[in-house]
């Protein structure tokens, strides 16, 4: 059985949690940002959990995380 290829774009964004789940940063938060308010910004900076649905499809792309 060859060794898997990790997704490099997956690992940069995906990191595992102690518990099997996968934590993720929010989006929107790059450019164009003197639009949104501040609020809207800060509450972007916090990550978040993938959600159960793609689950799968995320430890496809890492394999060994």
């Amino acid at each position: 059985m060859p060794k898997l290829k990790t997704c490099r774009g997956a690992a940069k964004r995906f990191k595992r949690t102690s518990t099997g789940k996968f934590k993720r940063s929010q989006s929107h938060l790059n450019h164009i940002l003197t639009k949104k308010s501040t609020k809207r910004k800060r509450h972007l900076r916090h990550a978040s959990l993938v959600d159960a649905a793609d689950h799968a499809a995320v430890r496809q792309m890492l394999p060994y995380s």
